[in-house]
C-alpha cells in the first residue's frame, strides 16, 4: 500500500534524474557535431524498435480499437514532442548551456497548467487561497524564465571550472551574448511550449486510448516518420547526416530513446490518470540541479548571475504551483467541504393518485430525510 502511494514520485523522480543525463550527454555530443535532425529521428526510431514488442505482447488483450480520432491525436502528439520539441529544445541548446536549457524547462509546469486549466484538465477555484497560489506561482515561473533571457550578470567562477581553458570560454561567451543566446533561448522556449501541449494532449488520449505501452510505441513510430521527413526537407536529402558511427552520438541516440522517450511516455502515461497533467511536470527543478552540478563538472560551465536569480525564481514560483496543487488533493479520510456541494431541499414531494369509494384522492406524501432517527410524515391533500 505504502509502495503504492510512492509509486508516482518514484517514476517521476526517475524520469528528471533520466532527462538530466540526457541533456549531459546530448551537449556533449552536439559539441562534437551531432545534427540535431537525425538525433531526434533515431532517437524516436530506437524507442519504437524497444517499446513495440512489449505493447504487442502485453497489451494483445487490453488494447482498445484505434479509431479515426485517436489516429489523428497520436499524429498531433508525434509531431509535438518527438519533432517540434525535440529539434527546437536541441538546436537552442547548441548556442546556450545545459544548464540554462534545462533550467527554461521549470516553465513547463507553469504552461501546462494553463493550459490544463482552460480545458479543464486542472481544477481552478479563485476564492480559493491554494487556487490562487497556484495563479501567482504560474506568472512567478514565467518572470523567472524572462530573467533568464534578459539578464546577463557577472559569471561565477566555480572552483571545479577554474582549470578549464579560460580564453576559449569567453570567447564561446562573447560569440553567445553577441547574437546566438537570445535566439537559443526562443528556441528552448518555443520547444517548452510544444513539450506542454504534448502532455495535454497525451491526458486527453489517455481517456479514449487508456493502454500506455501501445499509445507510447505509436507516438514513437509517428514520430520518426514526421521527423524523418523533416530530415529530409531540412537537409536537402543529403546522406551525410544519416550515417551512423559508434561514438557518443549513437549512445545519445540510444540512451534518449529507450530512458527518456520509451520509458519516459510509458511512466508518465501512468503518473498522468493518477495524477494529472500537472504533477508530471513539478518535478523539473530536480533535472536543473542535477544538470547544473554534473555540467559544471563534465562540461566546465559556467554560470552567469542572471541565470542563477532566474532559477531561484522559476523555483519559488514553481513550488507555489505545486503547493496549490497538493492541496486539491483532498484525503480519503477528511470531512467534505460543504460549500463544495449545493444546498439540498431535505423534503422529497411525492404524489400519490388512488381512488376511494368511487372518488379519486391525491395523497401528497413528503418524505423528509432525517439527520436523526426520525419518521417518515405523511401530509393529506386534495
Amino acid at each position: 500500500m505504502m509502495f503504492e502511494k510512492l509509486k508516482p514520485y518514484l517514476y517521476v523522480t526517475f524520469l528528471q534524474f533520466g532527462n538530466a543525463g540526457l541533456v549531459i550527454i546530448a551537449k556533449a555530443a552536439l559539441n562534437h557535431g551531432m545534427n540535431h535532425y537525425t538525433f531526434a529521428t533515431y532517437r524516436n526510431l530506437f524507442a519504437t524498435l524497444v517499446m513495440a514488442p512489449f505493447a504487442l505482447v502485453l497489451e494483445r488483450k487490453t488494447r482498445p480499437k484505434l479509431t479515426l480520432s485517436i489516429f489523428f491525436k497520436i499524429m498531433v502528439l508525434g509531431f509535438l514532442e518527438p519533432v517540434v520539441d525535440q529539434n527546437l529544445y536541441y538546436a537552442g541548446m547548441q548556442y546556450t548551456t545545459a544548464t540554462f536549457a534545462v533550467a527554461m524547462t521549470n516553465i513547463i509546469p507553469a504552461m501546462t497548467f494553463l493550459m490544463a486549466w482552460i480545458c479543464r484538465l486542472e481544477k481552478v477555484n479563485i476564492k480559493k487561497i491554494h487556487s490562487i497560489g497556484k495563479i501567482v506561482g504560474t506568472l512567478v515561473t514565467v518572470g523567472g524564465a524572462m530573467i533568464m533571457t534578459l539578464v546577463v550578470g557577472p559569471t561565477i567562477g566555480l572552483p571545479w571550472t577554474k582549470g578549464s581553458d579560460v580564453s576559449q570560454q569567453q570567447q564561446t561567451a562573447t560569440h553567445v551574448s553577441a547574437g546566438d543566446n537570445m535566439k537559443g533561448s526562443m528556441m528552448i522556449i518555443a520547444g517548452c511550449l510544444s513539450w506542454s501541449c504534448f502532455y495535454i494532449v497525451q491526458a486527453i488520449t489517455l481517456k479514449s486510448y487508456p493502454a500506455e505501452l501501445s499509445l507510447t510505441a505509436l507516438i514513437c513510430a509517428s514520430g520518426t516518420l514526421q521527423g524523418a521527413i523533416v530530415t529530409v526537407i531540412a537537409e536537402h536529402g543529403k546522406l551525410a547526416p544519416w550515417r551512423l558511427q559508434l561514438d557518443a552520438g549513437l549512445i545519445t541516440m540510444i540512451y534518449g530513446g529507450v530512458i527518456c522517450s520509451g520509458l519516459g511516455y510509458y511512466l508518465g502515461g501512468i503518473i498522468m490518470k493518477a495524477k494529472g497533467p500537472v504533477f508530471v511536470t513539478a518535478f523539473s527543478p530536480l533535472s536543473m540541479v542535477i544538470v547544473a552540478v554534473l555540467g559544471s563538472f563534465v562540461l566546465s560551465e559556467k554560470l552567469n548571475l542572471g541565470r542563477l536569480l532566474g532559477a531561484v525564481v522559476i523555483v519559488i514560483g514553481l513550488y507555489l504551483v505545486i503547493w496549490g496543487k497538493m492541496k486539491d488533493e483532498v484525503p480519503s479520510n477528511s470531512k467534505c467541504d460543504p460549500d463544495e456541494f449545493p444546498q439540498v431541499d431535505q423534503h422529497i414531494p411525492m404524489t400519490i393518485n388512488g381512488t376511494r369509494s368511487g372518488k379519486q384522492d391525491n395523497d401528497r406524501v413528503a418524505i423528509e430525510i432525517p439527520s436523526t432517527d426520525e419518521k417518515f410524515k405523511k401530509v393529506n391533500g386534495n
